[in-house]
């Protein structure tokens, strides 16, 4: 029996020495998400799989900055805190051939993470899955504050404690379709325009190459097996919620959206070259109305590509009481349901 416990690591030293991953760590462990040749990553949600045989295994990390699961089996027995340089054991399985998983849940774009391998009787990797998803998009679609029942999380341990991106709607939905994924989503983040106008001459655009959101100019080097047959776009919340200020680039509310469907425009040609004709990108709104939903179809039509479509999913059973008005737990399964019948009515070949 594995019992459940969570565990609450914090780093003696931040800073620590980085840890040095085993040659060939990812020889035995699977990942989808965008990580460096050293193993390192910023985005939420990426994840690592493994197998082992045996009663115990280790995991091999250092990130003092966030939130990770721990899962045997597909069930979370342990929740690492900023655990900084360690080797996390799971202990007291029984003796058998298992699945272990890491996940990143929160947030980080400020420091990386690195991953140092499974530590045991670590048998060959589990294998790629054949279906894939991207998503892209902003606070909504990292899952923020999902986990919290509250809109006002400063009493309950903020923003980070209560994210779980592993339980975002793009993660369930493609775990429910038994797709590999990558969230690839920044918090506060819009097309040309992020929240309040803050970071003037930055957007999401500035960040998407990345792997490590941290470093200037990096861009991920896609190791040839990232080739989604999905990719779910969900840009626009930041770019409109708050109303212009005086000193910002677009003069009027009308030249903010000339601006954002023409970068949109322009974003959609960078997918579709570097993924090829086959890929469906599908063009998100969670809004009924409005200028954030009217912009986006507006690029749709205008694009008349049959492979790029707008899926509005506004619903009025959305609660959005997770951390500062964002979706709730509740919320994200809801989505994901609606995005599973979505996706089954696109004939998507794979």
């Amino acid at each position: 029996m594995i019992r459940a416990t969570v565990v609450v690591l914090v780093a003696a030293l931040l800073g620590a020495p980085a840890v040095q991953a085993a040659p060939g760590a990812l020889d035995r462990a699977h990942t989808a998400g965008r990580v460096t040749k050293q193993v390192q990553y910023t985005w939420p949600g990426v994840y690592f799989e493994g197998r082992f045989r045996g009663t115990s295994v280790g995991i091999s990390l250092n990130d003092s900055s966030s939130y990770y699961d721990v899962q045997i089996d597909g069930r979370t027995v342990s929740t690492l805190v900023k655990p900084g340089r360690t080797t996390y054991w799971v202990r007291n399985l029984s003796n058998a051939e298992h699945r272990v998983r890491l996940v990143k849940r929160s947030e980080s774009p400020w420091a990386a993470g690195e991953f140092g391998g499974f530590v045991g009787n670590v048998l060959s990797k589990p294998a790629a899955r054949a279906r894939q998803i991207e998503f892209i998009g902003d606070s909504l679609t990292a899952g923020y504050g999902n986990l919290s029942t509250t809109r006002d999380c400063s009493a309950n341990g903020g923003v980070d404690r209560n994210t779980n991106t592993d339980l975002s709607f793009g993660a369930l939905t493609s775990r429910a379709l038994n797709a590999d994924y990558q969230v690839n989503a920044f918090s506060g983040r819009g097309m040309v325009r992020n929240y309040g106008g803050g970071e003037p001459g930055t957007s999401y655009r500035t960040y998407y190459d990345r792997a490590l959101l941290n470093v200037d100019g990096d861009v991920w080097q896609n190791p040839g097996t990232w080739r989604p047959q999905l990719i779910v776009v969900g840009l626009g919340t930041n770019d409109f919620s708050t109303a212009l200020k005086p000193g910002e680039q677009w003069s009027t509310p009308q030249d903010l959206v000339a601006a954002y469907k023409s970068a949109y425009q322009g974003f959609l040609d960078k997918l579709r070259a570097r993924y090829g004709p086959g890929t469906t990108i599908v063009v998100s709104v969670p809004e009924g109305s409005g200028t954030f939903a009217d912009a986006a179809r507006q690029v749709v039509q205008e694009r008349a590509d049959s492979r790029v479509r707008y899926w509005n999913y506004a619903d009025p059973a959305l609660d959005r009481l997770g951390c500062d008005w964002h979706f709730s737990q509740r919320d994200h399964q809801l989505i994901s349901g609606l995005l599973k019948d979505y996706i089954a009515g696109l004939g998507l070949a794979w």
